[in-house]
């Protein structure tokens, strides 16, 4: 089982960039895929999350992110779009097998069972 995660970079404020989680060894569709982020001198933070129909996300990017998955390629997207300084990190997915968690539960990073290495995202003019 592996996640690759890939699509970031350097992109101004205000502008976007799309983010993919491509899962290889297990079909995504029967797992959660959940993206995390962790910006220079602080803890990893939840994101989003996406399991069947059911996302969560970080009210810090509630309005602006959007999770998908695309079940022909079995990869998980993430479009952030607005980007603002505070979204700079590097940004890990993880999967987790068995049922879709709650609310308060999808940013316990001990629940997921496989990451990916991570993709860095620069926002800055």
């Amino acid at each position: 089982v592996q996640l690759q995660a890939s699509g970031g970079g350097l992109v101004q404020p205000g502008g976007a960039l799309r983010l993919s989680c491509a899962a290889t060894g297990f079909t995504s569709d029967y797992y959660s895929i959940a993206w995390f982020r962790q910006a220079p001198g602080k803890e990893r933070e939840g994101v989003s999350y996406i399991h069947d129909r059911t996302k969560f996300y970080a009210d810090s990017v509630k309005g602006r992110f959007t999770i998908s998955r695309d079940n022909a390629n079995n990869t998980v997207c993430l479009q952030m779009n607005s980007v603002i300084p505070g979204d700079t990190a590097v940004y890990y997915c993880g999967a987790r097998r068995g049922l879709r968690l709650i609310v308060s539960a999808w940013r316990q990073q001990d629940l997921y069972d496989y990451w990916g290495q991570g993709t860095l995202v620069t926002v800055s003019s």
